[in-house]
């Protein structure tokens, strides 16, 4: 049984595109759960797969110079959230980095979902997915989005002009449509900082 299990999961796991990740329930279909976790751990050893967190496997990319190639944070929650069919967007000092607002990355890493709460364990990092109503997960700008959180974040008390300039240079890229839809979501404070760029880009 677990010999099978094995054979049918190191096929599939071979036609995948290198950094791809896998959850133990991609290989149910023909295997009892038991059975695929013990073929798992010994792809493991074997090196075919790496383990990056329970029930999580990868097969890692490779770079000449970097050696194995890790997938990023941002992609196994991704992952995770497709897997659980939820909505996920980043919060705290997170949003506040991935906007290059900030060069710190947490080690607990946030984001607001409407799917189950639970904490990952990752290579030394904790993914954190914080249970929130749905109004919070319906912007849509890829940048907008973040902006919304992570000037949440910083307080409209705390929030320095040259944090609002950074911003406002980052809202200049996002789709007009995009920035619009989302603009109608957020805090009265944080529109304020919208507002103009919104009017800029209707303009041009």
């Amino acid at each position: 049984m677990i010999e099978k299990a094995e054979k049918q999961i190191l096929v599939k796991i071979k036609k995948a595109k290198r950094g791809t990740l896998f959850f133990i329930e991609n290989f149910l279909a023909k295997n009892n759960s038991s059975a695929v976790r013990k073929a798992l751990e010994r792809l493991v050893k074997k090196g075919e797969v790496i383990r990056i967190s329970r029930g999580i496997y990868v097969i890692p990319a490779s770079d000449p110079l970097l050696g194995q190639l890790m997938p990023s944070i941002e992609k196994i929650a991704q992952a995770i959230a497709k897997r659980d069919k939820a909505r996920i967007v980043p919060t705290g000092v997170y949003a506040l980095n991935q906007l290059g607002l900030s060069t710190q990355m947490p080690m607990n890493i946030v984001f607001l979902t409407d799917g189950a709460p639970r904490k990952i364990d990752i290579c030394g990092r904790k993914i954190m997915f914080k249970k929130t109503t749905p109004k919070n997960l319906i912007a849509i700008g890829e940048i907008s989005k973040l902006v919304i959180q992570a000037l949440r974040s910083i307080g409209s008390d705390k929030v320095t002009p040259k944090e609002i300039l950074q911003i406002q240079n980052l809202l200049r890229k996002e789709k007009i449509k995009h920035l619009e839809h989302d603009f109608n979501l957020a805090p009265t404070w944080i529109k304020e900082i919208i507002r103009p760029i919104l009017k800029e880009l209707k303009n041009e």
